[in-house]
């Protein structure tokens, strides 16, 4: 990667490949995404490097470790350029636009100034009131292409990250006629259980799959939102002919309010504060999405692994 860490060191995304070198089916596991949410998908993938599964010949589980190292680093949800990397393939270039209400909630959602005590809570539920959970939490997650410093910021080009798992996905896995991806993420759903999102129109198959834990990623549907731009739709572009099921594994850990408030005071700190990691925003941020609490980690430990070894046995009786 081109930026480096807060010491200066390199950073890079890793690749672990178990099973076949020229694979007719594949699990794609991925974590770090969202940069400082890596840290749970992180803990799955080390879990599973202590006993990885022999693959049968024609497959592998590829191990995908922080998409958005910068953001792990200097305990970001966005990267170098602020921005959201699963609000950035676009194949059709089109990275412009915001829904209606962004544009109206925007000097709440991304003051100009330092963090600082502003009434947040209260001024949280007045617009909750005024226009709903569901409406709300779309016009504000979506993704928007229009303030750069802004939250849920999708770029005005495909990011670097990005582009090279793209020419990965592609190249390496060239023949495969079978993908089961799981992207995980922390911060939505139920704390210490796992919503697994899928599209809408996937989620009848994927829920007789996968069980009770899929969610459509729809406002009216529980802890989903419909996005632009998000990691399946890098993954279906790299590989065209391949049948693919994506589930995004979703981590709960606070309530929507309070997830959004730490977003929102780190983002004024690196805009507009000392943009370094030496204040109470950053680590904050980081426990809103790793909480440091026994119990929730032992949960994500058991359900990471658990999905995976399903993924593995549906994958393999297809």
């Amino acid at each position: 990667m081109d930026v480096k860490g807060p010491e200066g060191e390199d950073l890079s995304i890793d690749i672990g490949w178990f099973g076949s070198d020229e694979p007719r089916s594949v699990v794609l596991h991925s974590t770090g995404l969202h940069g400082v949410e890596g840290f749970a998908g992180s803990a799955v993938q080390l879990q599973f490097l202590e006993d990885p599964v022999r693959m049968p010949p024609g497959s592998a589980i590829v191990l995908t470790h922080i998409l958005n190292p910068y953001g792990m680093a200097w305990l970001r949800r966005v990267n170098e350029n602020n921005v959201d990397l699963n609000r950035n393939f676009l194949s059709d270039d089109s990275y412009s636009g915001a829904p209606s209400e962004y544009a109206r909630l925007n000097s709440f959602l991304n003051p100009s100034s330092p963090p600082a005590v502003d009434l947040f809570a209260l001024r949280a539920l007045l617009l909750l009131a005024r226009y709903g959970m569901e409406p709300l939490k779309q016009s504000i997650l979506e993704g928007q292409y229009d303030f750069p410093k802004g939250l849920f910021f999708g770029g005005k080009r495909l990011q670097q990250p990005l582009k090279r798992y793209h020419v990965l996905i592609e190249q390496m896995i060239t023949n495969v006629n079978k993908i089961i991806a799981i992207d995980v993420h922390t911060g939505i759903g139920p704390y210490g259980q796992d919503s697994l999102l899928v599209n809408r129109q996937e989620y009848e198959r994927l829920r007789t799959l996968f069980g009770e834990r899929v969610r459509a990623m729809e406002p009216d549907r529980g802890p989903g939102y419909r996005i632009r731009g998000g990691l399946s739709e890098l993954i279906t572009h790299a590989l065209p002919h391949a049948e693919i099921d994506f589930v995004g594994q979703e981590f709960g850990t606070y309530g929507p309010t309070k997830v959004l408030h730490a977003l929102r005071e780190e983002n004024r700190w690196h805009h507009y504060g000392g943009s370094n990691l030496h204040h109470p925003s950053k680590y904050h941020l980081k426990r809103i999405f790793c909480p440091d609490d026994a119990s929730w980690r032992h949960s994500v430990l058991t359900r990471g692994q658990e999905l995976l070894a399903q993924a593995i046995q549906i994958l393999l009786a297809s």
